[in-house]
């Protein structure tokens, strides 16, 4: 009976040694696998498991040292009890035979399950646990920093330092492959925006800006009763004055603070000139962050993009940039009215000339845009040669029909849904061999 009882109680005392192993072992997976701006998030939250975790965590070499420290002595204190048990029982051979049986009870119990578990639900596991190594890692504290002081002494040797290891720093790509795999967590238009800020690096101010033949603005040549008519019909809040053209730029001008001041009627040119506001110049390809950065600096919502000769090219604008993250949002006359038109087919008759961006922001199109920034550019870069009025093509999975060509451009085009037939009247071949 005595040895019945003993027998009972040495594998209730194994049977915890083996929970006690699977907890430092499912915990210790859990902990580092737990995504670190989530747990900075509920810790922020006030969230106590979440504060013990992240102190436990900003130390990562204790919290193992503390982990592994407790899970070897318990496993080497279990296989020391199963060969004492195996003895009692039958001798040498069971204490063999027992060493293999218990490797396998522990890979199954205290190894691979609980890892699994932990790896599959990390924040159940670990921050319960947080409450259970913070004041042991203060007890135990002499002890882990021998064995840390021991092994980083080790790691030295071998030329590393736990000073340079990488932080918890995303790139940009990181971030945006963050961003996309939570799409299904955030509200799809959210989702879109985000997205776009992070995309911002890789858009130029030249594939958002007004080309230099559409500026609309006020010339002085013209008078006082053109730039006044101007102004009454425009529908823009910023005009640019010029002498002859958009080159010879004087100024930009505020229809608030002509409005503020004074009254069409009593305008007169010397006092529209002193509204006028420095005009703001900008090189060509910058990224569209670091403008926004700059509006924002130095004051500004409206610059002159120029190449490297000093010509102006176009005008970017605050709203185009901010365009670009939130979608068409202004007062200003809307693209959609003038550039695209809907058919009762499904299909779209656009204005060549449109920006290639602002339609797939508009309608949600795919076109591409890692070349000629409007549409008939990116026509003629496919063609090679200026098409004849009917012509069909494919841009991407779109139908093309070309309606209309004149002055050496693209005009108007027919663009089918993707997945619709394709144009009626195709590139030939002969085209084709001409256009080469």
């Amino acid at each position: 009976m005595d040895d019945d009882l003993h027998l009972g109680l040495l594998l209730g005392i194994l049977a915890i040694l083996l929970f006690l192993s699977a907890f430092f072992s499912g915990t210790e997976t859990a902990l580092m696998s737990m995504n670190r701006y989530r747990l900075r998030h509920r810790a922020r939250s006030g969230h106590r498991g979440a504060q013990l975790a992240e102190r436990l965590l900003t130390k990562p070499d204790r919290l193992i040292g503390l982990i592994l420290l407790g899970n070897n002595l318990i496993n080497i204190f279990a296989a020391q009890l199963v060969g004492y048990i195996a003895l009692q029982l039958g001798g040498a051979w069971w204490v063999a035979a027992s060493g293999v049986l218990f490797t396998f009870v522990v890979l199954i119990f205290a190894e691979v399950t609980p890892k699994t578990l932990a790896a599959l639900y990390p924040e159940r596991v670990a921050l319960p646990a947080a409450y259970v190594y913070y004041p042991l890692q203060k007890i135990a504290w002499p002890l882990v920093w021998l064995i840390n002081l021991i092994a980083n002494g080790l790691l030295r040797v071998l030329g590393v330092r736990a000073e340079d290891a990488e932080g918890d720093h995303l790139t940009i790509e990181e971030l945006r492959t963050l961003v996309t795999e939570s799409g299904s967590l955030l509200p799809r238009r959210r989702h879109q925006m985000l997205l776009r800020i992070l995309e911002l690096q890789e858009v130029s101010v030249d594939d958002v800006m007004v080309p230099h033949n559409e500026i609309v603005g006020i010339d002085l040549d013209d008078g006082l009763e053109a730039a006044l008519e101007k102004i009454r019909t425009s529908g823009y809040t910023r005009l640019p004055v010029f002498r002859d053209s958009v080159d010879g730029v004087v100024g930009v001008l505020h229809l608030r603070a002509l409005v503020q001041t004074d009254t069409l009627d009593e305008l007169t040119l010397p006092r529209l000139l002193e509204l006028l506001e420095e005009p703001y110049f900008i090189p060509e390809g910058t990224a569209l962050n670091r403008q926004l950065v700059q509006f924002q600096r130095n004051r500004r919502r409206i610059a002159f993009v120029v190449d490297e000769y000093g010509d102006i090219q176009g005008i970017v604008t605050l709203e185009d940039i901010l365009e670009e993250i939130v979608g068409e949002f202004t007062t200003e006359p809307e693209p959609d009215t003038e550039d695209v038109i809907r058919e009762d087919a499904g299909a779209f008759v656009v204005d060549a000339s449109a920006n290639v961006r602002a339609l797939n922001r508009m309608m949600n199109w795919h076109l591409p845009t890692d070349g000629p920034k409007t549409l008939n550019g990116l026509i003629l870069e496919q063609l090679e040669a200026i098409p004849q009025d009917g012509t069909g093509l494919m841009l991407e999975d779109y139908p093309v029909e070309i309606l209309q060509t004149g002055d050496n451009v693209v005009k108007q085009v027919r663009i089918c849904p993707p997945g619709s037939a394709p144009p009626a009247t195709p590139v030939s071949d002969e085209y084709k061999a001409a256009a080469g």
